[in-house]
């Protein structure tokens, strides 16, 4: 039987979150029904106090028996491994769809849709890595990893706007995970905002960072990606999502680096 997503309930469309962003094992714990993944986007950033938590945890306690490049470096394979390196497969596609499909948006599509990496995603991760591996090394252990997990759901709550502002360009059956997002509701908008925003204030209040740098650049570079991505393609997938969320979270260690 089909159930409506207003029949279940708010810790089944959390639970759905978990279980779709990450690769940690909930769906033994709970099945939610099917319905819930169409709302993962508004737990989106919740899913990031768990990520960033874990990767912050990593780094910060690794830099008390390790060298500090070695607790980066496993800070970044340990997030790697809990989301199964899900948005880093979006921004490759990203990159290899923008990169070589020209204006063309159907051959972007299919781009992006092929399971096969190109060149422009090679290089493009390599350079991502490498920059997100320097922006946290630049960082002494603790900023490092309070920066971490004040980015990560503040990078996913700003990315979830691109569900707001533009339609899916696919439909349901050329999904990759054959799963469309629902539209965003004021309700959920509130919800996203406190999930992104009560980290990011308690961080900028504790360690005094500038709060327009840090919170208007990076949203200011989903915001050009968005102008991108509606010319090229006139719609959002989950790569542009994964994408834009890696890109807008490396946007704050550099806006903190400069600071």
């Amino acid at each position: 039987m089909q159930i409506n997503i207003d029949q279940t309930h708010w810790y089944d469309r959390v639970w759905a979150a978990l279980i779709f962003f990450t690769r940690l094992p909930f769906w033994r714990l709970h099945q939610p029904p099917k319905a819930c993944y169409a709302t993962v986007v508004e737990h989106w950033p919740l899913t990031g106090w768990l990520t960033g938590g874990t990767m912050a945890a990593t780094l910060y306690f690794g830099s008390w028996y390790l060298p500090y490049s070695i607790a980066v470096l496993l800070a970044i394979v340990v997030r790697l491994l809990l989301t199964g390196a899900l948005h880093e497969d979006g921004l490759a596609d990203f990159l290899d769809g923008f990169g070589g499909g020209g204006s063309n948006r159907e051959r972007i599509l299919a781009i992006m849709k092929d399971s096969h990496i190109g060149t422009y995603g090679v290089i493009g991760l390599i350079c991502y890595e490498l920059l997100l591996f320097a922006a946290l090394f630049a960082m002494p252990p603790a900023l490092a990893a309070l920066t971490i997990l004040v980015a990560d759901p503040y990078a996913k709550m700003v990315t979830s706007q691109l569900i707001i502002m533009m339609p899916y360009a696919r439909n349901i059956e050329e999904s990759k995970a054959r799963t469309v997002y629902r539209k965003i509701s004021v309700k959920a908008g509130i919800g996203l905002a406190i999930q992104g925003l009560l980290p990011m204030a308690a961080y900028i209040w504790y360690t005094g960072m500038r709060w327009d740098l840090i919170i208007f650049l990076p949203a200011l570079v989903m915001y050009f990606l968005y102008l991108l991505i509606w010319r090229k393609i006139h719609g959002y997938t989950g790569d542009c999502c994964g994408a834009v969320c890696l890109l807008v979270e490396l946007s704050v260690y550099l806006v903190v680096c400069t600071q």
